[in-house]
Order: structure tokens, then sequence, then C-alpha cells
């Protein structure tokens, strides 16, 4: 219960600043997206009041953005341009701090050292694809810029595949909440019981690659002569 108090208080003050400030809260809050739990709230809320469901103004650089797709795109560019650099900043923290800071402090930046260790022998698994698919998955999308980082994954791929999930996630969320609009609270609730579907699924397809691999290596080569 206390849990669920703080992250309702944590996403009120959120959804608040989104609604005073707009386009800039929106690349603040998702600037650290790797260690704040309520991201989803950010981008929900965010396409909410780009479709005029909510009092407030989409500003850039003083000019405001006119409700509908100027303030969609407006919203959704600003969070992929945060969550892209907020990614950026968990690999140098991962390149250049290295497993024993993250270890050491990982209570503030949400991970633990269980948390690392998953997070790396899935890179180790699946390589690059591992970076798109884990940021766009709720949870472990915190954890996979601290793991490319202790992993030592180039900057310049990582960079990319990066910034491709985060066009996808942050476009994605922003849509959503600019259709539903009003309701937008309603889909944030079910984004709990979507994070341990994502994952079940993620695992269980892992498994059943596993063993498709293990199966082939098992299975006596056709072309090999008999004895």
């Amino acid at each position: 219960m206390l849990v669920a108090s703080i992250l309702s208080e944590l996403t009120e003050a959120i959804t608040s600043a989104v609604g005073d400030y707009g386009l800039y809260a929106v690349f603040l809050l998702m600037l650290g997206d790797a260690v704040l739990p309520a991201n989803e709230a950010v981008l929900l809320y965010g396409g909410a009041l780009a479709s005029g469901a909510f009092d407030g103004s989409v500003v850039f650089f003083g000019q405001t953005l006119e409700e509908g797709m100027p303030a969609y795109l407006g919203i959704a560019l600003a969070a992929t341009l945060g969550s892209t650099l907020g990614a950026v900043g968990g690999w140098a923290i991962g390149m250049y701090l290295g497993r024993p800071f993250i270890e050491k402090h990982g209570r503030w930046l949400r991970v633990s050292p269980r948390d690392l260790e998953r997070a790396e022998r899935w890179f180790d698994r699946w390589g690059r694809w591992a970076v798109f698919f884990s940021r766009l998955t709720p949870v472990v999308r915190s954890v996979a810029p601290l793991a490319a980082g202790t992993l030592r994954m180039p900057f310049v791929p990582y960079t990319l595949i990066t910034l491709a999930a985060s066009v996808v996630y942050s476009f994605g969320y922003v849509a959503i909440g600019y259709a539903v609009g009003s309701e937008w609270e309603r889909i944030y609730d079910l984004v709990g019981f979507a994070e341990y579907a994502v994952i079940a699924a993620i695992l269980v397809g892992a498994a059943w690659l596993v063993i498709r691999h293990v199966r082939r290596r098992r299975r006596p080569t056709q072309d090999s002569p008999g004895v």
C-alpha cells in the first residue's frame, strides 16, 4: 500500500509537471527514464495533453504548438530525444564507472546486481538485438543501458539502435495517450499487468529458441554415411 501510494503521488507530480511545462517537462522526465518508475505516465499524459483533453499548452521556444498533430509530434520527439540521451547516459555509467559502481549505487538506479547479471547474459546470447527489444520492454529497459556499457558495446551502434527503439516506444505510447485522451489513467493502470505479460512472453520465446537450438545440435546429420 505504501509503495502504491508513493507511485500514485509520483504520477500526480509527473502529470502536473507535464501539464504546466509541456514539452520541456517531457524531455527532462524522459531524460531520467532509466530511474523513473512512471515514465509511461509521461508519454500517455503527454499524448492526452496533445489531443486537447486537458488544459495546458505545448510550448517550444516560446511558440505554442497547436493541438492535434503538431502537439503530438512535439511531445513524441521530445520524449524520443530525452529517452535516447538518458539511455546514452546509462551506457556511459556502465562503460566508464563499471560494475563496481553500479553494484554499490544500484538502489539509486533501480538496478540490483542480479538484474545486471541477467541483462548481461541476455546481451551475450542475443547481441545487439537485445538492446532494441529491451528498450521496448517495461522494467528491463532501465537495466539495458547499464548492461550495454559494462559489456563495452560500441557507442555508435548502441546509440543508433537505442534511437530506433526510442522512436517506437515514445511515438507508440504518446499515440495511445492521444487516442484515449482523458481516459489515459485507465490505460496506465493496465501497464503494470502488461509488464508481466511482456516479460513472460520474452522468457517463453527465449526458452523456445534455446530448445530449438539444442534439438538441432542433437539431431543426427542426414547427410552422414551410415555405419
